[in-house]
């Protein structure tokens, strides 16, 4: 009798685990085991340009044209604002309710103890429309920065769609290549389990089981608003555009564990562009929403921002007013924009607006030594709300057909 090959999901959870275990029990060995992880990151960051790039060229060229392209875009960035919007308020509300940070009664800082943490620049619009637009695509794929690869991608797959013919053998050939690193996807893929087993082993043997239960309160309040965002508001938004949320959830089961276990939505990206077609998104609007989403979309992180931001000046007993509060909404929400790819992004953000409202940089201290936990739950939400704003155009578009059967789930999906 043949047994049957655990799944992805499976052998990604069993990583886990076993990455606790030989983090805590065999220190010394573990701590080397982030090399896994890092193989894992590299062999991730070496697919996504190509596989961005195709699937953009493909998803534009089959929308056709830019009125087309102008109607989506103009529907995605107005359901990005608002579910960032949402996301903002949100972590507001409940550091405001809860107040975690009056539970650390700590002094003020001796400004030394920062030194190495950089106050992030303010809002600089020459800054954004440099990194908006690429002076060398070349040079954006090998930085794998989404957003100018987007830009050249927009301008590459209109025009090829213009010219006809010749266009379509292009874009047939790119067609051909976003199949490939799709297959090569898959193969990456199969080496998740190590690479999350590395990563978890390293953390653990690093700081220490504590990690994992210490800052108990802060870590379950915030966990809390990640929760209510997706099983309130994501959920809400479905029922709204009457998108089954489970079903949707059920085929992005392994990405979002994925993210949640490596800490990053980004090696989460390729699988869930399979999962989302899976599912009965479009093509040409998976192609087109979901790498946007990387750059305009992090509903996690940007409710970590207010949440962390407002935590910390209550480390200090700081106050923080309604006008600072409504002020730090605003800059956050224009600051962040962009921010994907940038290595522990948020902590930048969040540096900057410490500087702004004059509260401790050293208070970012109170969040490395669990920033891994906290970035594990941002991650895996930034997923849901991704996937979620692919079906939602996809609906708003009249091009979500959730009739196909997933051999993972044993029902028919039918809309």
């Amino acid at each position: 009798m043949k047994i049957k090959k655990p799944s992805l999901l499976v052998q990604i959870f069993s990583g886990m685990v076993l990455g606790v275990v030989v983090g805590y029990f065999w220190k010394d060995a573990a701590i080397n085991l982030h090399i896994l992880s890092d193989i894992f990151m590299r062999l991730i960051k070496m697919i996504i340009a190509p596989l961005v790039f195709s699937v953009l060229v493909v998803g534009i060229a089959k929308v056709g044209d830019f009125k087309s392209v102008g109607r989506i875009g103009i529907k995605t960035l107005l359901y990005f604002t608002t579910a960032a919007i949402i996301a903002l308020l949100l972590g507001l509300f409940l550091v405001d309710i809860f107040e975690p940070g009056k539970t650390m009664l700590i002094a003020l800082p001796d400004a030394a103890d920062a030194a190495h943490l950089e106050p992030a620049k303010g809002f600089d619009a020459k800054t954004f429309i440099e990194h908006l637009i690429p002076s060398s695509i070349a040079d954006a794929m090998a930085k794998n920065e989404i957003l100018p690869i987007v830009i050249f991608a927009l301008f590459f797959g209109v025009a090829a769609a213009s010219i006809g013919k010749k266009g379509k053998e292009v874009v047939s050939f790119f067609d051909a290549v976003s199949h490939i690193m799709f297959k090569v996807t898959n193969y990456v893929m199969a080496f998740a389990p190590l690479g999350v087993f590395g990563a978890i082993a390293a953390v653990v043997a690093k700081q220490g089981i504590g990690v994992l239960t210490g800052y108990v309160y802060l870590i379950s309040e915030f966990y809390l608003g990640l929760l209510t965002f997706v099983f309130v508001v994501l959920f809400g938004i479905c029922m709204a555009f009457k998108i089954k949320f489970f079903s949707l959830l059920a085929h992005i089961k392994e990405p979002i564990l994925l993210a949640f276990s490596t800490a990053s939505s980004e090696a989460a990206m390729p699988k869930t562009i399979e999962s989302l077609e899976k599912y009965g998104c479009s093509n040409r609007i998976v192609s087109f929403v979901l790498p946007l989403g990387y750059s305009f979309n992090l509903d996690g992180s940007m409710l970590y921002m207010t949440f962390a931001t407002v935590f910390i000046a209550q480390a200090y007993n700081i106050p923080m007013s309604v006008t600072d509060q409504i002020t730090m909404l605003l800059i956050l929400l224009i600051t962040s924009k962009g921010m994907a790819g940038i290595p522990r992004a948020s902590l930048v953000v969040i540096a900057g607006m410490l500087d702004y409202f004059h509260i401790p940089a050293a208070g970012l201290l109170l969040l490395l030594g669990i920033d891994q936990v906290l970035d594990m739950g941002r991650a895996a939400t930034n997923v849901v709300g991704n996937a979620v704003a692919t079906a939602v155009i996809s609906k708003w578009e009249g091009e979500l057909h959730t009739h196909k059967i997933d051999p993972d789930i044993d029902e028919l999906k039918l809309d």
